[in-house]
């Protein structure tokens, strides 16, 4: 792909609660992009994260997660099949997914499919993933579908997690659609 739209502090969205010369400033890592902007096929790579002993802990602390493999290792070490505490899987969707998303103004968190945890995530282990932009389809009114790949890989590059993020983005010229979509 030869072209690539700018990712970061495209525009910005005008908030009426800040004075006018901060609210006129682009916004850092917040994207407005339409659906017409999606390029297919365009892959992006975040940066890597070491997970910590205290991330992961704290992680399995919010969401009440006190299964042994992921807070005894006494127990993961001496009884559970890998010798070693591992990282919990929902933990590593969501650190890796955090990774490479984006705060687009125009998007939405439709959901996500064909979420597989391949290979376990260790404590110490350092992540990083990439996001491929896969399909769009036409779907409502106002927003279409789009389709993005996340492969989230540990140290030098082994496969440990995939899926696919659905979500719905705003069409910049709602008219082009008329008679194009689903609903």
């Amino acid at each position: 792909m030869d072209e690539f739209m700018p990712t970061v502090g495209v525009s910005s969205t005008h908030p009426a609660d800040m004075p006018d010369d901060h609210a006129a400033l682009p916004v850092w890592n917040a994207e407005n992009w339409f659906y017409e902007d999606w390029p297919i096929d365009q892959r992006i790579r975040s940066l890597r994260r070491t997970i910590g002993e205290s991330d992961s802990h704290l992680f399995n602390t919010l969401v009440i997660d006190i299964h042994p493999y992921v807070q005894d290792r006494m127990f993961a070490e001496r009884e559970g099949i890998f010798g070693r505490r591992l990282v919990a899987g929902a933990f590593v969707f969501s650190a890796g997914l955090g990774l490479v998303a984006t705060n687009c103004v125009n998007a939405f968190s439709y959901g996500y499919d064909k979420l597989r945890f391949i290979k376990p995530v260790f404590i110490g282990d350092t992540i990083y993933t990439i996001r491929t932009n896969m399909e769009k389809v036409p779907r409502y009114k106002d927003l279409g579908l789009i389709r993005a790949s996340y492969q989230v890989f540990k140290n030098e590059g082994e496969l440990v997690l995939y899926c696919e993020h659905l979500q719905t983005v705003k069409y910049q010229n709602p008219a082009d659609f008329v008679g194009k979509t689903e609903r």
